[in-house]
């Protein structure tokens, strides 16, 4: 295969069409906390709002600025991310990155969606962006249960 070709692949009809309905997309208003996380190597980035309540996110919002497949991640990790725990979005980090770097298999339900992006595997460039709405999560997650504690 060429590498336009490749490209074709990777930037397949599902990828496009979760990186146009990213859901809780925008800013929350007086959020808990809030998070940026901008990949180094393309720029993309990812500012997440949340509230948590009893340990888990009540309350999402992000604004992503990114490639289709940094937006396609964003839009899985929206779309599971109310009512989960700080150790479910850790894993399912964990988890993405190990099948991004290591072809290790998807991530568990409810984040199995990240799936459509195994592709970028071969694209270490893009990892990053990949993993920006789970990164940014984690970190405003940490952000919110230190103020809810001091």
């Amino acid at each position: 295969m060429t590498a336009e070709t490749d490209l074709v692949k990777l930037y397949s009809q599902r990828i496009l069409a979760l990186a146009v309905d990213i859901p809780h997309l925008g800013r929350l208003d007086g959020p808990m906390a809030s998070a940026r996380k901008r990949s180094p190597l393309c720029g993309s980035t990812v500012s997440v709002d949340l509230d948590i309540a009893e340990g888990r996110i009540t309350r999402f919002g992000q604004d992503v600025k990114a490639c289709a497949l940094g937006q396609a991640a964003a839009a899985v990790v929206g779309a599971a991310i109310l009512g989960r725990s700080r150790d479910e979005v850790q894993r399912a980090r964990d988890q993405l990155k190990a099948m991004l770097k290591e072809n290790g298999p998807p991530p568990d339900p409810p984040f199995d969606g990240l799936e459509v992006l195994a592709p970028a595997r071969e694209y270490r460039n893009r990892h990053a962006s990949i993993l920006l709405a789970l990164e940014a999560t984690l970190e405003a997650f940490d952000a919110a249960e230190a103020a809810a504690c001091a």
